[in-house]
């Protein structure tokens, strides 16, 4: 058996939840029943048939919705991985620190294109970071108090999940002098990211190998799985680049959150509207449960 979970950015009314069983019985499933999670924002339909064909038919129903189609079996996830940069935050670090560089536009439109993986993800990082060298290190710390700002549904995400015992991983293809602080704030159990090469208090133009990349993001789930004895059905991996496409096609639901075309098209499911408390409604966890502080 399948759950449909609709999600309104908006209002979700009695209308929106018969259009979607209407809709999900058309693709020729069977409609089980329906039940609000949150009444006028989230509503679960359990059906019997093909997840793909209901997914296509859900996501194009019109308005701010959002759909995640999944077994309704192990539907609250035990493990979290997710990307950090324009997933757990609204921005992408590099091109920030870029920014007290003077040299945002130049940085910014290699990480657009490594983003959408059409360039070697590695490559393009050494690249944007030696054309940070001789940067002051006092400009990360600044960098990071004006320009970070938490993904809204972060730290409910995270936190509450945690909570119930899941385990939850921030990986990122950034720099552990974000990561870190971020990866604390929100409540992540483990952090990992780059280092940046720093010598007498200014950047090198470096950054330690090995470089956090698409395979280590994988590695990081899957070594998570083995060291807590968690089965992949029970996984969840975040993110919105093509650098995060391994992780999202490994793990038992790849979400794919604002994200890139590449993205996209690899994830089980996609938040395209609200935030990341999507996912906590996609887990059948109703807003009186979540933890947020």
């Amino acid at each position: 058996m399948f759950v449909a979970t609709i999600v309104a950015s908006g209002s979700l009314g009695q209308g929106d939840i018969g259009e979607a069983a209407d809709r999900i019985a058309a693709s020729g499933a069977i409609v089980l029943g329906t039940a609000e999670l949150e009444p006028g924002k989230a509503a679960d339909i359990r059906f019997e048939g093909d997840a793909a064909a209901v997914r296509a038919a859900l996501q194009a129903m019109p308005g701010a919705i959002d759909v995640v189609v999944q077994p309704e079996a192990d539907r609250e996830k035990a493990l979290l991985v997710a990307d950090m940069d324009s997933t757990m935050i609204t921005i992408e670090c590099i091109d920030e620190l870029a920014d007290y560089a003077g040299i945002k536009a130049q940085i910014a439109e290699v990480t657009e294109r490594a983003m959408r993986g059409e360039l070697d993800f590695a490559e393009a990082l050494r690249a944007r970071v030696a054309l940070l060298a001789d940067l002051d290190e006092a400009k990360i710390d600044l960098c990071r108090r004006e320009r970070v700002v938490i993904m809204g549904g972060a730290k409910a995400l995270v936190r509450t999940m945690g909570a119930r015992g899941a385990r939850t991983v921030l990986v990122s293809g950034g720099f552990t002098r974000f990561a870190e602080p971020v990866g604390a704030e929100i409540g992540f159990h483990k952090v990992v990211a780059n280092v940046l090469g720093i010598e007498g208090g200014r950047l090198t133009g470096g950054v330690g190998d090995p470089i956090v990349d698409s395979a280590r993001k994988r590695h990081e789930l899957e070594s998570a799985m083995a060291a807590h004895g968690i089965a992949v059905e029970r996984t969840m991996a975040i993110g919105d680049g093509a650098n995060d496409i391994p992780m999202i096609e490994a793990a038992g639901l790849g979400v794919a959150y604002h994200a890139k075309e590449k993205a996209r098209a690899a994830a089980d499911a996609e938040i395209r509207h609200g935030d990341l408390s999507v996912l906590l409604y996609a887990q059948g966890i109703a807003r009186r449960d979540w933890v947020e502080e």
